[in-house]
């Protein structure tokens, strides 16, 4: 029995045990938007009890002023501003510093932000030697993995996380040089020579020219290819305590070093649950194959008894329509037009597959619309990205929310050492037995 009331303490959520009749109070925690939560801190201390939430996905596991969203209603906001805004009006490099400073910077402060940024973005000539260990096949998700932990060897002065400048100066390293390292990852699986990055071009146009440029010729960036790009990272920005974000906290808040925290964050991205999302999306289509057989693969998703599912649509937060696939549709489109794709059969596929899910009773009815990895991986492809390098693509535009988490942690006073209980159900206590008596 539970009911929430005032106290001379604010507002309290009471627990009734009816085997003993005893009450147990919780402070009630408002929120600015959203759930309110449930202080659930004394509960051991005055009930002997844990609670049991596999997956936490009932359980507020920090206080942040970074990202709400609203599934049931379509919302995404960073620091109160709707992701729909950001996309249209703002750059990624705008995004970074509202998600790290709490506001859209003045134009004096992004001069400064994108200066620093930009300076930042080559790596330690040592450390190209690093990626010549690794296999020409090696995933990039597993390089990145490596190379962005290994930055700590390379940076080792400004791993004192107690340090605010020491803070400032490793969140904006990590900004700058993992599309560098991402892009010497896929030079490497190619046999092609790294390309340093140039001071001269923006965040998502540096990384472009880091990926397709080489010295035998010039290298232009297509700016409708570049501005698409910089969409997709303010979309995948941060997306509140998801499965890697809530890594990075996690490893931060041992007191790993930054650098190391965000390899754990990259490396729970890899789950192709989480940022394999658009990887799987291609393959789906590559399934298919055509035209022809997309009735026979609609039927296989409506089916509840059949494993098949379409990858890239609906989603496990959004019920409704997701905010960020709505502005990534246009982009894709601007892409597909840009590029004068006509003869791409598994872009084709997709576009005709969008066409027949948008308008299917089925899935108007259970608001299984296209989401943000369906339009992302489809313009990775018509850019030319290659399908490994998709979740690399997710990691550039996440690195800032995961910085900008990682550096909200460290500041918050009620920080503690992540330690999530357990519902033990194993066997209660055994003795040894030699070997020889075992039967």
């Amino acid at each position: 029995m539970t009911a929430t009331h005032s106290s001379a303490n604010g507002p309290v959520f009471t627990l009734l045990d009816k085997e003993s009749g005893h009450e147990f109070e919780l402070p009630l925690m408002h929120a600015s938007i959203g759930p309110d939560v449930i202080d659930m801190r004394r509960l051991y201390a005055e009930t002997g009890c844990f609670t049991y939430d596999p997956g936490y996905t009932s359980t507020g596991s920090c206080q942040s002023r970074l990202t709400y969203i609203d599934g049931e209603a379509g919302i995404l906001r960073h620091r109160g501003y709707p992701i729909e805004e950001l996309a249209a009006d703002s750059d990624f490099m705008d995004v970074c510093h509202l998600l790290l400073y709490g506001e859209l910077p003045t134009a004096a402060e992004k001069q400064a932000f994108e200066d620093d940024i930009t300076h930042h973005t080559m790596l330690h000539e040592q450390f190209y030697y690093f990626f010549r260990g690794f296999r020409r096949d090696s995933h990039p998700m597993a390089i990145m993995c490596a190379a962005v932990g290994a930055l700590s060897a390379f940076y080792h002065d400004t791993t004192d996380i107690h340090s605010p400048e020491h803070r400032r100066i490793a969140a904006h390293r990590l900004i700058a040089k993992v599309p560098t390292i991402a892009a010497v990852a896929y030079k490497y699986s190619m046999g092609q020579p790294f390309v340093y990055p140039r001071n001269d071009l923006g965040y998502a146009a540096n990384f472009l020219y880091m990926m397709y440029s080489n010295p035998c010729e010039d290298y232009v960036v297509n700016p409708v290819l570049a501005r698409a790009l910089d969409r997709i990272l303010i979309l995948h920005a941060d997306h509140e305590q998801n499965a890697s974000t809530s890594t990075v906290r996690l490893a931060g808040s041992s007191g790993a070093n930054p650098y190391a925290c965000i390899a754990a964050g990259i490396a729970s991205l890899w789950g192709p649950a989480h940022g394999g999302a658009n990887e799987a999306v291609l393959k789906m289509l590559g399934e298919i194959g055509n035209r022809d057989r997309i009735p026979e693969f609609l039927d296989r998703a409506k089916d509840k008894d059949d494993p098949f599912r379409l990858m890239g649509f609906g989603h496990r937060v959004y019920r409704n329509h997701d905010p960020r696939a709505r502005i990534l549709r246009e982009s894709c489109h601007e892409v597909l037009e840009e590029l004068g794709v006509k003869d791409e059969p598994l872009l084709d596929l997709a576009m005709e597959l969008e066409r027949i899910a948008l308008e299917d009773d089925y899935f108007i009815d259970k608001k299984l619309f296209p989401n943000v990895d369906f339009y992302s991986g489809i313009i990775y492809r018509a850019m030319g990205i290659p399908v490994a390098m998709f979740t690399a693509m997710f990691a550039l535009g996440r690195t800032a929310g995961w910085v900008a988490q990682w550096k909200e942690m460290i500041e918050d006073p009620a920080m503690k050492i992540g330690r999530p209980r357990q519902l033990y159900l194993g066997e209660v206590e055994r003795h040894f037995v030699p070997l020889e008596e075992r039967g």
